[in-house]
C-alpha cells in the first residue's frame, strides 16, 4: 500500500517542471519499485504511461536529442517503460493504444549516427525486444509497417562500424580492437528484437525480402568475425547472432561464405610457396588454419560457428538451449551449400586413418559428436545425428562407416533406413577417397562398433585330435537330438 502511494506520489513530482536531477532520482525509486507487479496495478495508467513517453522523448514531435542534459532523465524513463510493460498487463495493452512500437523506431531514427548516446539506444531496443516478444502483432507490425527490419540492421552496422566492400561483404580488420561493452551491449539487443521480428519468416516472397535478409546474413557475418570486450560478451554476442541467422532463409546464408579478394589469393599463394614442395599435407594445414579457404571461398564465419558449436558440447550442459541452434543451422548450410557442407566434412569428418578406437571415443569433434548421437535427450541426438548424416550426403553406407551402426541405429530407424540407403535430398554425386590405412583395415572393422577388431583365435586350432574327434560326435548327438524331437512333434500333429 505505501509502495503503491509512493509511486502515485513520484508520478505527481515528474509530472511538474522540476530540475534534472530531481526527475533522475525519481525515475530511479520508480524504476526499483516497477519490479513489483503489485504496486504497479493502481499505478498504471494512461496519464501516467504518457507522463514515461514524454520524458523518454517518445512523442510525435521532431525534436532532436541536442540536449546532454536530458539523457539521464531519457535513459531511466525507458528503464522504468521495460519494467513496466514487461510486469503489467494493462500496460502492454496500453502500449498497443499508445503506438509505443512506432514511437520507440522514431526515437532510433533520431539516434542514427550519433555518438554518446548508446545507452538510450540499448533501452529503446530492449523495450522493443520485450514489446515484441509479449505480442505477436507489433512484430508483424515492425517487420512491414514501421520497417523494422532494415532499421534494426542499420543499428548493427553503427554498432559495428561496417565498412562495405561490396554488396553483402564487409572489411574486416582482425587486428582491430574489439567492441567497447556499450557497443556490445546495444548489438546484443538489436540482434534479440531482430530475431522477433524475422521469428516468422523461413519463405521469402519478394525480391526486396531477399535481398534485405541477404545484407543482415552480411551483417551477421561480420559479427562472427569480431570480439566483444570480454570472452563471456563475445559468446553472449554470436549465441544472438547464431539465433538470428537461424530465422534467415536458408537460400540467403550463401553471403555468409565470400569468394577470396585478390589480396588475399595473392596472400594465400605467398604463404604456400614459402613451403618446401614435398610437404603437400602441411601446405593443406597452411591453406585451411590461416584463413579458412575452401575451393576459393573464405569460410571463416563458418570456421567461428564451428568452434562456437564444439564449445558448446564441450560445457556439457542446456545443449537443448545452447547448442541445438548453431547444430541446426550448420544442418541446413550444409544441406542447401555444397561448398559449406564439404568445408564441414573435412573439417568434422576428415579422411579416416586411426580405426583402432571406437567413434565416440577421443577429443575430436567428429568423437564428441558421434557421443551425443546416444544423447539421453531426444531432440538432442536427433539434430547430432541429422547433421553427421547430411556431412555423409545422407548415405547409409559413409555414416555408418563414421559413426558405427550401434550409433546410427536410432536415426536410420526413424528415417526407415536400416536396411541402408540413402534420404530423400540430393547431393552431388562426387565419391568420397578411402586412405590406404582405412581400405587395409576395413576387412577387420566391426560394422556395429564402427572400429577395428583383432581377428578372434579359432578355438580348434589348440585342440588335439581327440578333443576334436569328442566335439564333433557331441554335435552329431545334439543334432540327432533336435531331428527326433521334430519327428514326435510331427507324429502328435498327424495324430491330433
Amino acid at each position: 500500500m505505501f509502495s503503491s502511494k509512493l509511486c502515485e506520489g513520484i508520478f505527481k513530482v515528474l509530472v511538474k517542471d522540476v530540475p534534472t536531477t530531481c526527475q533522475v532520482s525519481c525515475l530511479e525509486v520508480l524504476r526499483i519499485l516497477s519490479r513489483d507487479k503489485k504496486v504497479l496495478v493502481p499505478v498504471t495508467t494512461k496519464e501516467n504511461m504518457q507522463i514515461l513517453l514524454r520524458l523518454a522523448k517518445l512523442t510525435e514531435s521532431d525534436d532532436s536529442l541536442e540536449k546532454v542534459s536530458e539523457f539521464p532523465v531519457i535513459v531511466e524513463s525507458l528503464k522504468c517503460l521495460c519494467n513496466i510493460v514487461f510486469n503489467s498487463q494493462m500496460a502492454q495493452q496500453l502500449s498497443l493504444e499508445l503506438n509505443l512500437a512506432a514511437k520507440l523506431c522514431n526515437l532510433l531514427r533520431k539516434c542514427k549516427d550519433r555518438k554518446f548516446i548508446n545507452d538510450i539506444k540499448c533501452f529503446d531496443l530492449r523495450l522493443l525486444f520485450v514489446l515484441s516478444l509479449l505480442h505477436t502483432d507489433i512484430r508483424s507490425q515492425l517487420r512491414y509497417e514501421l520497417q523494422g527490419l532494415p532499421l534494426l540492421t542499420q543499428v548493427l552496422e553503427s554498432a559495428f562500424s561496417i565498412k562495405w566492400t561490396d554488396e553483402y561483404e564487409s572489411a574486416i580488420d582482425h587486428n582491430g580492437p574489439p567492441l567497447s561493452p556499450q557497443e556490445t551491449d546495444c548489438a546484443i539487443e538489436a540482434l534479440k528484437a531482430l530475431f522477433n521480428v524475422t521469428v516468422d519468416s523461413w519463405k521469402v516472397h519478394k525480391e526486396s525480402d531477399s535481398h534485405q535478409f541477404r545484407v543482415m546474413a552480411a551483417v551477421l557475418r561480420h559479427c562472427l568475425l569480431i570480439v566483444g570486450p570480454t570472452e563471456d560478451k563475445t559468446e553472449e554476442l554470436h549465441s544472438n547472432a547464431v539465433n538470428l541467422l537461424s530465422n534467415v532463409p536458408v537460400s540467403c546464408l550463401d553471403v555468409l561464405i565470400c569468394p577470396l579478394t585478390h589480396e588475399e589469393t595473392a596472400q594465400e599463394a605467398t604463404t604456400l610457396d614459402e613451403l618446401p614442395s614435398d610437404k603437400t599435407a602441411e601446405k593443406e594445414t597452411v591453406l585451411k588454419n590461416n584463413t579458412m579457404v575452401y575451393n576459393g571461398m573464405n569460410m571463416e564465419a563458418i570456421h567461428v560457428l564451428l568452434n562456437f558449436m564444439e564449445k558448446r558440447i564441450d560445457k556439457g550442459s542446456s545443449y537443448r538451449e545452447g547448442l541445438t541452434p548453431v547444430l541446426s543451422l550448420l544442418t541446413e548450410c550444409s544441406r542447401a551449400h555444397r561448398n559449406i557442407r564439404k568445408f564441414l566434412k573435412d573439417q568434422v569428418l576428415p579422411p579416416l586413418r586411426d580405426v583402432t578406437n571406437r567413434p565416440e571415443v577421443g577429443s575430436t569433434v567428429r568423437n564428441k559428436l558421434v557421443r551425443l548421437m546416444t544423447h539421453v535427450d531426444l531432440g538432442v541426438k536427433q539434430i547430432a545425428a541429422e547433421f553427421l548424416f547430411v556431412l555423409c550426403k545422407e548415405r547409409v553406407d559413409s555414416l555408418l562407416k563414421y559413426t558405427g551402426y550401434g550409433n546410427a541405429a536410432g536415426l536410420l530407424a526413424a528415417r526407415g533406413l536400416l536396411a541402408g540407403g540413402r534420404g530423400d535430398n540430393w547431393y552431388s554425386e562426387d565419391e568420397d577417397t578411402d586412405t590406404e590405412e582405412y581400405k587395409n583395415a576395413k576387412p577387420n572393422i566391426n560394422l556395429i562398433t564402427g572400429h577395428l577388431e583383432e581377428p578372434m583365435p579359432n578355438p580348434i586350432d589348440e585342440m588335439t585330435e581327440e578333443q576334436k574327434e569328442y566335439e564333433a560326435m557331441k554335435l552329431v548327438n545334439m543334432l540327432d537330438k533336435l531331428s527326433r524331437r521334430a519327428d514326435v512333434k510331427d507324429l502328435h500333429q498327424d495324430g491330433g
